[in-house]
């Protein structure tokens, strides 16, 4: 028995076996294939935002506020290094997720049916703010006149892109990068519905009269379509035309005037637009500009895809005032070589790009805003590679001005009566801590904010444009409430990681300074 027992014992250098560890400790949570359950996934898509010595360090510790406990006093260091490293490798074959497992997933409050018709809070309900606290993964509802927190609720894990809410403002959907949608109910308090669209997801978008929910994934490559209540509808593959190849989902945006959900992608060089106008002409869904051409095929414009060819993919993109243009821009290609005309001007209605944008960097358009400038209108854009903010004739697309901020940044907010554009420069290591404030009219920097040491990001307006919201992007962060004339603080309320916060007025209402 002694022999036996000596032969069952590992060598020295015996390498952890890190399946076998997982299997032991983490897949009732995450899943047995790491594709999550009462957990996140535990995926390279899903966990591109967390270094993997910040995750060796949840494994050790745990994560404060959640059900994920530390496991420093059972497992020996090399024990999670080969957890942390087996959860950052892809699966092969790639995971899928049927519509059959989107349907399984669904959970809905048949209750939510009966309740109130009306806030049960006192606060004015176009004022509120969602604040999403990514530190602990819980939300924040803030009072915007009173500054003061009316509930605060747990979230599911790293919530991605910003909420979306119903043209009344009564509901809010949250969009996980783990695949999760969750409808809430602002007005009561609770969770309407929830299911998993995919297993890591980019954002999520609401058709302009809130009776559908578009998610756009990374993994698997699709985009899902759901009704107000998350029934699943319908399932788009992303592919090329032949389905020759397949693609990751960028970005999905509603454009309410048009009726329609505009989608880019990162593999192949195509933007789709797919109508939810049930009365939507007949569309040709080819890869040709001449509709009259008549090798083109004739179908219903209601829920089909329409394809325009472009020079290269979008990882993101904004919409001109009018939505017939969206202006986008690639990224750098996977082995860092950049490419060129990174920015592109595409007109929906005639179905090409009629312009590159002369906008250097990475410029984040996605996070640009539109106001009018000597009697024209144009569009601000930041920069996630260089520190300046770019400005172009929305009506030429010619840059009129380049204005230099002391880092790059992630984030530009404004209001239609302020006077001012705020910008911060959080992807800079040495100016994260600085807000830069931009005169419209001037287009010279007037002001700037700081807070030393910090990562100070993401401003957003009060609906009346007084106040200026930022977040202190940190762990033990806050919300800083600041005049919005002045800049001087008016108050601060901690808060945990605030990574983003949304006033319902000026969503629901497209105000000119927020985003989509």
């Amino acid at each position: 028995m002694a022999a036996d027992q000596a032969r069952a014992e590992p060598t020295a250098d015996a390498k952890p076996d890190a399946q076998a560890l997982f299997s032991q400790h983490c897949a009732a949570c995450h899943g047995a294939q790491r594709l999550g359950g009462m957990g996140p996934a535990l995926l390279p898509e899903s966990l591109a935002r967390l270094r993997k010595q910040d995750a060796l360090k949840v494994i050790q510790k745990g994560r404060p506020a959640t059900q994920m406990p530390g496991f420093g006093d059972q497992l020996k260091a090399e024990e999670i290094e080969a957890l942390g490293a087996l959860i950052y490798q892809p699966l092969s074959p790639a995971p899928q997720w049927s519509a059959a497992e989107i349907l399984a997933s669904r959970s809905f409050d048949a209750a939510s049916k009966t309740w109130p018709s009306a806030p049960q809070w006192k606060a004015d309900p176009m004022n509120l703010f969602v604040v999403v606290e990514g530190g602990d993964h819980h939300i924040s509802l803030l009072d915007g006149d009173r500054f003061e927190v009316i509930h605060r609720f747990s979230s599911r894990f790293a919530l991605h892109g910003g909420p979306k809410f119903t043209p009344d403002g009564r509901y809010v959907y949250f969009g996980s990068r783990d695949g999760w949608i969750t409808k809430y109910d602002l007005w009561n308090l609770k969770i309407v519905a929830e299911v998993r669209a995919g297993l890591n997801m980019r954002n999520i978008a609401v058709s302009g009269d809130g009776k559908m929910v578009m998610a756009a994934n990374y993994l698997p490559h699709t985009l899902a379509l759901f009704d107000a209540d998350l029934n699943p509808l319908k399932q788009f593959a992303a592919t090329t035309l032949d389905g020759a190849q397949s693609s990751r989902v960028s970005a999905v945006y509603d454009a309410e005037p048009r009726c329609s959900f505009v989608v880019a992608l990162k593999d192949i060089a195509e933007i789709w637009e797919i109508s939810y106008d049930p009365k939507a002409e007949a569309i040709y869904d080819g890869l040709v500009h001449d509709y009259r051409s008549s090798e083109a095929i004739a179908k219903p414009g209601y829920l089909n895809i329409r394809r325009t060819k472009l020079a290269q993919p979008l990882d993101d993109f904004f919409f001109d005032p009018s939505y017939a243009y969206v202006l986008g821009a690639g990224r750098p290609a996977e082995d860092g070589q950049a490419k060129a005309d990174l920015g592109q001007v595409v007109n929906l209605d005639i179905r090409r790009s009629i312009a590159t944008l002369p906008i250097p960097g990475m410029p984040h358009l996605g996070s640009g805003i539109t106001f009018d400038w000597q009697g024209r209108r144009v569009l601000a854009s930041p920069n996630l590679k260089d520190g300046l903010v770019t400005v172009i004739d929305l009506q030429s697309w010619k840059k009129l001005k380049d204005i230099a901020t002391p880092g790059p940044g992630f984030f530009m907010r404004s209001h239609a009566k302020s006077r001012y554009a705020w910008v911060d420069s959080m992807m800079s290591a040495s100016a994260k801590d600085t807000l830069t404030i931009i005169d419209k009219q001037s287009l010279e920097t007037v002001a700037q904010v700081k807070e030393p040491g910090k990562t100070l990001a993401h401003i957003e307006f009060t609906k009346d444009g007084r106040y200026a919201l930022a977040s202190v992007w940190e762990m033990d962060g806050a919300i800083i409430v600041l005049d919005a004339s002045s800049f001087k603080e008016i108050k601060r309320l901690p808060m945990s990681k605030p990574v983003g916060k949304y006033n319902v007025w000026n969503k629901i209402n497209r105000e000119e300074g927020t985003s989509h």
